[in-house]
């Protein structure tokens, strides 16, 4: 089945809205949040544990599964849902925040980007081109141009430099496509300047995408900058399709971004949160390797219906991950996952019956 999205409800008093994308391998509701699966897994995790937490779609990393298993290997054993057992939609990224992150030594032209791997040190190469090749093998139902992530602080050369590399990327592969059924979003870049976001969205938006993202934020600018972004330039892109916002964030992140009209989000916080001991709640943020809940026998969160939460009590939690045990990761991963998906549970039920302001007021003064 083709790609398509369908604008199904917009907030009266916020730009917030419900929508419906449809897929090959299902209908995702939005707004949404994709549960990270970096290396083809969301980590300490089964897909059916996935599942059961609520997640429709999930994201994987364009850039490590090229390096290792490679995206050859991945199409000869039947494309990357088949791979590691994902039933839903698959959103992948383009690899090339991954690059430029990773790589110590990378080296940026306008037909690409070559870098040694974090790995082994080997040499690669990566074009527009390339990056679809590479996501086409791969058979996400959603692939991601590659573009230049502006790092923070940057200059304003620095960063109209980057913003027409970008563009220019975005354009070859638009024309690299060649798999209909998999949608490709084009990304806003432009820094933390305004204007240059304004001109990437009149630039990025004519080349015709099925979905559009916001890049380039939350990479070390103050929070206030990340917002105003959002603000401002999400109203921008097309009403007609998605709008994702990349690698953000918190809960009240994501709050915020629905109410800007943000559609889509993604971030690691509460996989990697939940490795190191912090766990969310409605009410407070647990450190559970902290003494004060060794002897505590209630679960992480009265409300939440979690398997973690229906089965084990803090101080069990706290004993799993005092001791290193594995359980400590699979545990508090399922309850962060399924805390996050809650969390867009109650969001899209706001918007549905007229009260997503009174929710998000709710929410910042708890």
């Amino acid at each position: 089945m083709p790609f398509s999205f369908e604008l199904i409800k917009q907030d009266r008093l916020t730009s917030a809205r419900l929508g419906k994308m449809v897929t090959d391998h299902g209908i995702v509701e939005t707004p949404v949040f994709m549960p990270v699966g970096t290396q083809g897994t969301v980590k300490s995790l089964r897909p059916e544990e996935i599942q059961n937490c609520g997640a429709h779609i999930i994201l994987g990393n364009t850039y490590h599964l090229y390096l290792r298993p490679g995206h050859e290997t991945i199409r000869k054993l039947g494309g990357l849902h088949s791979f590691m057992n994902w039933p839903g939609p698959i959103l992948t990224d383009s690899g090339g925040f991954q690059v430029f992150s990773l790589s110590a030594l990378s080296k940026i032209g306008p037909e690409g980007v070559l870098f040694r791997s974090h790995i082994d040190g080997s040499k690669h190469f990566l074009s527009p081109q390339k990056a679809i090749e590479i996501q086409e093998a791969l058979g996400s139902d959603i692939m991601m141009c590659l573009d230049e992530c502006t790092p923070y602080p940057a200059t304003i050369k620095q960063t109209q430099d980057s913003l027409a590399l970008t563009v220019a990327w975005a354009a070859l592969c638009r024309e690299a496509k060649t798999h209909s059924r998999q949608a490709l979003f084009g990304i806003v870049q432009g820094g933390t300047y305004l204007d240059l976001r304004r001109r990437a969205v009149e630039q990025i938006v004519p080349l015709g995408f099925d979905g559009y993202a916001l890049g380039g934020v939350s990479v070390g600018e103050p929070k206030e900058m990340m917002y105003a972004i959002t603000d401002e330039i999400t109203p921008l892109l097309p009403c007609e399709k998605p709008r994702y916002l990349m690698g953000v964030g918190t809960p009240a992140d994501i709050v915020y971004g629905v109410s800007c009209g943000i559609d889509m989000f993604d971030c690691v916080i509460p996989t990697r949160c939940a490795r190191h001991g912090l766990l969310f709640t409605n009410s407070e943020k647990i450190v559970i390797k902290n003494a004060r809940w060794r002897e505590d026998n209630n679960p992480l969160d009265e409300t939440c219906d979690c398997y973690t939460c229906k089965n084990y009590s803090r101080g069990y939690l706290r004993h799993l991950y005092v001791a290193g045990e594995i359980l400590a990761m699979v545990l508090n991963t399922i309850h962060n996952i399924r805390h996050y998906l809650r969390l867009m549970e109650k969001i899209r039920a706001a918007i549905s019956e007229n009260r997503f302001l009174e929710f998000k007021k709710d929410f910042i003064n708890k």
